[in-house]
């Protein structure tokens, strides 16, 4: 009896490594092991060319002469090429069209590829085009965005969003303060560096490897740089060794350097960055300055807001137009704003084109509101929980919301930030722990600690309605094996582990069927970018749609064969159920192959109900929001500025995790990226726009002993989107990225803490310059006149 009853409770047998599994990363054995292939690691023939791109060491001129006639006769060169030797258009832009493979007249940054050589060796190459005399114009760059701003430079018209009626509201408010942000960039710091292999193959095919997120747009500007259709060029992506954004569009010069010298030359070309000419060549975040004027009642509760982006966009456009609008999107985070307007001036300088990075956009609109809020809180003296709490959307659940419109437009209506804030603030006792604080700053004449609670509410899709599309193709095997292609790439975040563990799913088979293989253009063409935390949305669903096509038929071959409806064909872990019996899944697939059924399908999603009108500015450009809070605790020495980051908490929403060990590794990678941006990230370039932090060594990303020694992640257990995603899961790239604004915030905390009587003016990155700098803006004594000059 009692056997028959634990038969009887025993949960039902699941296939292994499914979707909800904490399944490794599928490549993690070869990244442990040194065996993970890259592009420079892949085998080349012996004949192979190496090339080296020539740069700039002028950031503003005109390019008069350039003399490379000794580079060509150079030992070991075997071709070398400027802009009168592209055959198409001589241009590498994503979108716009204005970014020169090749300099053929104006010199707008100091790293612009200016000519390429390829010879047998690298160091030959490198060496030969040290030859080149070189003869440009000079002129005086514009650098910074203030440099900019002043001289009107910029790339296009400011845009504009605005809600309400905000002059009227500015002018009737209880309250109103001003203020300034400045928000550095960041340097993407991928562990691979740009890269590219070109190999030529019959008539006027070339195949190119890639470490790029984008394989359509690399087979695009490769076939417009050639002259040729896309079908003459197949792009293949393994795997990347990281990208954070800096392989969407910054990818584009390599390749296609590479591939034009392998069809002039005929031999497969490589192009491999060093790592400081990858520093010097590519874009990074957009730095940006935030001026803000900001009405609010005694509450807190914003009345009105006027805020104004100004964005170094660099030398062209790059992706500066929906990186722009992205951050204009993300100005409100979490809160609800009446009367407001937005302007966002994209601002043109002398340096290279900046581009994509985690979060596009995004966490400087968020850090923008984020400096208002704990601004109008300092203000009125009350805790900046309070006051973020009084401006949160209205909650989904809420009855009659009133409170749910963004200022373009779009209805809230998945709100949950309430649930995280009030989670995490509970989870990190976060009450009490102000209150000691407190006391151990009451204690401590010059280590002063700070706390702060900040959210995210982060849109999820490509702003560009069109991009939100994925192809994937699935083929079973007779013998049961799966093969599963789609168009997204694999740089690290798990998107290939997590797309094999739906296909797994749909099957109901153990993952390990599932072969994952190269992204190529070859397989699934007209792909987006892995870009907008959109890889699994897209792909997984893509990959889903196939499988489901192959069950299908699968299925009414079943039904067929046993006198049964197709629904009625189930498929179960490992096995299938019809009419009474079950096979294995191999039989089952066998069955159908011996009866001709097709078990190759291709698999498509376009993502529904988005849609923005961007001449209007309304619409839906969002498919839904992503949410988290984090508490993050710091400490600051008031004599040196120095900081540290001693603890943090974070309570994120993924929905339905498709696997909760990757989940987590993206959210705690995230929240340590983000801190790297806000404290310790500095890029410096001089006067005459070179960069001076071109190296590790003089740019500094967070290390492990800047990780805060208590790190506490929780995934919101009651997280299910809303809406049909994959599985109900939610996307988990970039929206972790800002919970690191609680650090920053953390470290105002302790500066306000520490005493001057001002709002503390802390600018980003807080480096122990700027920390000092606050302090001193705040009211607070040097060091020199708190302890006497002498000692």
């Amino acid at each position: 009896m009692n056997a028959q009853r634990n038969r009887h409770v025993a949960p039902a047998p699941r296939a292994d490594g499914g979707v909800g599994t904490a399944k490794a990363h599928d490549s993690a054995p070869l990244h442990v092991t040194g065996e993970a292939v890259y592009v420079d690691d892949i085998a080349v023939p012996s004949d192979t060319l190496h090339a080296h791109i020539a740069l700039s060491d002028v950031a503003h001129g005109r390019l008069t002469s350039l003399d490379i006639a000794a580079v060509r006769a150079a030992p070991g060169v075997v071709d070398v090429i400027t802009a009168a030797d592209v055959p198409g258009v001589n241009d590498v832009s994503p979108i716009a069209g204005d970014d020169p493979m090749l300099a053929a007249d104006t010199i707008s940054y100091n790293g612009q590829a200016l000519f390429a050589v390829a010879a047998e060796t690298q160091l030959q190459a490198r060496r030969a085009a040290k030859h080149a005399v070189v003869d440009i114009d000079a002129g005086s760059p514009i650098v910074t965005i203030d440099q900019a701003m002043d001289a009107g430079s910029l790339l296009g018209p400011p845009e504009v969003m605005e809600s309400g009626d905000l002059d009227d509201a500015l002018a009737r408010t209880p309250h109103r303060l001003q203020g300034r942000l400045y928000i550095g960039g960041q340097e993407h710091l991928y562990l691979e560096g740009q890269a590219a292999l070109a190999i030529p193959g019959e008539g006027r095919d070339v195949t190119v490897h890639a470490s790029t997120q984008h394989p359509t747009e690399i087979q695009h500007k490769v076939a417009h740089v050639l002259g040729l259709a896309s079908h003459d060029v197949t792009v293949e992506v393994r795997r990347m060794g990281g990208a954070f954004g800096g392989k969407e569009s910054q990818g584009n010069l390599p390749a296609c350097i590479a591939a034009l010298l392998a069809v002039r030359t005929r031999r497969p070309v490589k192009v491999v960055y060093d790592r400081d000419d990858d520093m010097r060549v590519t874009g990074k975040r957009h730095d940006f300055r935030i001026d803000y004027d900001v009405g609010f009642d005694d509450h807190g509760r914003i009345t009105a807001l006027d805020v104004t982006h100004a964005i170094r966009c660099g030398m062209s456009w790059d992706l500066s137009e929906p990186i722009g609008d992205r951050a204009m999107f993300h100005a409100d985070n979490c809160y609800f704003l009446e009367h407001a307007r937005i302007t966002s001036y994209r601002c043109k300088t002398h340096t290279a084109s900046n581009t994509a990075f985690r979060g596009f956009g995004g966490p400087q609109g968020m850090i923008g509101m984020e400096r208002i809020i704990d601004h109008v809180a300092y203000a009125l003296g009350r805790d900046a929980l309070a006051v973020r709490r009084a401006n949160f959307y209205d909650h989904r659940d809420a009855p009659a919301p009133k409170r749910r419109t963004t200022p373009y437009n779009m209805a809230v209506e998945d709100c949950i930030i309430q649930d995280l804030a009030d989670g995490v603030a509970r989870t990190s006792h976060y009450a009490a722990r102000c209150e000691e604080i407190a006391a151990w700053n009451a204690a401590n004449p010059v280590l002063k600690k700070g706390i702060a609670l900040t959210p995210v509410r982060f849109g999820i899709s490509f702003t560009k309605t069109f991009l939100n599309q994925a192809g994937a193709l699935v083929h079973v095997y007779n013998d049961g094996s799966i093969g599963l292609n789609h168009g997204g790439t694999e740089m690290g975040q798990g998107l290939f582990t997590k797309v094999a563990q739906v296909v797994a799913e749909e099957f109901q088979v153990d993952a390990d069927r599932v072969k994952i293989t190269a992204t190529t253009t070859g397989k699934v063409p007209n792909t987006s970018a892995t870009a907008a935390s959109s890889g699994a949305d897209l792909n997984g669903m893509a990959a889903a749609n196939a499988a489901r096509k192959i069950k299908t038929r699968i299925a009414a071959h079943l039904a067929e064969q046993h006198q049964a409806a197709p629904e009625d064909v189930r498929f179960l872990p490992g096995r299938i159920a019809v009419g009474g019996q079950e096979m294995s899944f191999d039989d089952a697939v066998m069955s159908a192959y011996m009866a001709r059924v097709p078990l190759s399908a291709t698999g498509f999603y376009a993502t529904p109900k988005i849609g923005w009108n961007k001449q209007e500015r309304t619409g839906r450009p969002f498919f839904y929001f992503a949410y988290g809070a984090a508490v993050t605790e710091a400490v600051i020495d008031t004599l040196t500025g120095e900081n540290r980051l001693l603890r943090a908490d974070i309570l994120h929403d993924v929905g339905r995790s498709l696997n909760p060990a990757i989940d987590r590794g993206q959210i705690e990678g995230g929240y340590v990226q983000g801190a790297g941006w806000l404290t310790t990230e500095e890029l410096v370039w001089d006067a005459a726009g070179a960069l001076k932090t071109h190296a590790p060594s003089t740019y500094k990303i967070p290390t492990s002993a800047d990780r805060p020694p208590e790190l506490n992640i929780a995934i919101y257990d009651r997280g299910a989107n809303a809406e049909e995603t994959v599985y109900r899961s939610k996307a988990v790239g970039e929206p972790p990225f800002m919970l690191a604004i609680s650090a920053f915030f953390a470290i105002s905390d302790a500066i306000a803490r520490a005493g001057g009587g001002q709002y503390p003016d802390l600018q980003a990155p807080a480096t122990p310059e700027r920390v000092l700098a606050a302090l001193k803006a705040s009211g607070l004594a040097d060091a020199a006149e708190r302890f006497g000059a002498g000692q």
